[in-house]
């Protein structure tokens, strides 16, 4: 006989809809911790898509340009005289008497300088003019004395032997007069050197005649710029003396800043290389200028023609820890950095040597960039006038 305890029926139902609550409460639970982490999941989804597409800067962007560019090769050296002349004396123990001329003073060819003290010369002369008298005296005799025994020699009155000493006679007097007269020679020729002259045109340059010193031969009195011309002797490594030849022009940037630079031209590459500087010198003519002085070590650039480069404005480099740098803007607004060569430099601009011509690039503000960032285009920088001046050989 089955039982139907109420109570039992009761309890049993009640735990049947507890555990049916108690599931129905973990599903609802279960179904608000997915709502809130999908929310959650879908905020950062689209945090991270925000801060992925935000531009990192807005920038302008340019290309590379084509100009013709003046080429240059700069030097240092020395102004120099083209030639230095070295006036001394042709006496010796002789005291200089007069100086006419000090460092500075322009001379002209034959110019007396300084006279040497000629008494003693002058002196020598009378005497040898006295000699030479005496000996056209002997030699008069000797020669009517010579002649007349010459005569009588076929007669039989004189032997042979009277009539060769005449004759001697008379060649020995005509040998001390010809000696006489070579002395005399001599005497005018002393006197004309006491009289220093300028062999040439040019300017004093030095001077060490002083009144009353005493002249020797071959000592230096002045020395002289031949011409008044100077030249540049410019030292040029190996490598860049091959890129001048003659004729070429050259600047030279005088010490003097109220000055315009000289302008000069290439006479002469020396055919040798100093083994102990490596450089080889050139040797530039200058014009007569009061702009650059002999002595002077100065800066100087020569001329090597035009030559075709590609540029692009210094803004657009970033340097950073010792290179040089752009970035390229691709298809995607998106930045790429890239290492480049620079070369020669004008005004704003710098020549790249291992750029494409067709790339784009940040106009400026490179430091704020990073590689691979995100930038927004902006409008592009009109040519200036300045930009323009710099480009007048540009194809357009």
């Amino acid at each position: 006989m089955k039982s139907h305890d109420p109570l039992q029926r009761k309890s049993f139902t009640s735990k049947y809809w507890f555990i049916i609550a108690a599931i129905l409460l973990i599903l609802v639970v279960a179904f608000l911790l997915f709502k809130t982490v999908a929310k959650k999941e879908k905020v950062t989804q689209e945090k991270t898509s925000t801060t992925e597409t935000k531009a990192a800067l807005t920038v302008s962007v340019i290309q590379p340009e084509r100009q013709n560019w003046k080429q240059t090769l700069t030097a240092n050296g020395n102004i120099a005289a083209w030639q230095e002349v070295v006036i001394g004396s042709e006496l010796s123990g002789q005291r200089i008497s007069k100086v006419y001329v000090n460092v500075g003073d322009s001379v002209k060819r034959g110019q007396v300088l300084a006279e040497i003290n000629n008494e003693s010369i002058r002196a020598d002369l009378a005497s040898a003019q006295a000699n030479y008298a005496e000996a056209q005296a002997t030699l008069a005799e000797a020669s009517s004395n010579n002649k007349r025994f010459q005569q009588l020699k076929d007669t039989g009155a004189i032997s042979a032997r009277e009539v060769m000493q005449y004759q001697t006679s008379q060649n020995t007097a005509q040998a001390r007069l010809d000696a006489a007269k070579a002395q005399i020679e001599s005497n005018q020729l002393r006197l004309t050197q006491t009289h220093v002259v300028a062999p040439d045109h040019g300017v004093i340059s030095a001077r060490t005649a002083t009144v009353g010193s005493l002249a020797q031969t071959g000592q230096e009195l002045f020395r002289m710029i031949r011409d008044d011309r100077l030249e540049w002797r410019a030292e040029i490594t190996a490598t860049d003396l091959y890129k001048l030849k003659q004729g070429m022009t050259a600047q030279i940037t005088s010490p003097d800043p109220n000055q315009a630079k000289v302008v000069g031209t290439v006479r002469m590459i020396a055919p040798v290389i100093d083994p102990q500087t490596r450089y080889g010198l050139v040797y530039v003519d200058l014009p007569n200028t009061d702009a650059v002085r002999m002595g002077m070590f100065v800066k100087g650039e020569f001329d090597l023609g035009e030559k075709l480069a590609l540029t692009v404005p210094q803004s657009a480099v970033l340097l950073r820890d010792g290179f040089a740098y752009v970035f390229i803007v691709d298809q995607n607004n998106r930045v790429t950095q890239k290492k480049i060569t620079t070369a020669r430099r004008l005004n704003d601009r710098i020549e790249v040597l291992d750029l494409a011509d067709n790339v784009k690039l940040v106009a400026s503000g490179t430091s704020f960039l990073a590689d691979g960032d995100l930038v927004k285009i902006g409008q592009a920088i009109p040519d200036t006038p300045l930009t323009q001046q710099l480009m007048p050989n540009q194809e357009k």
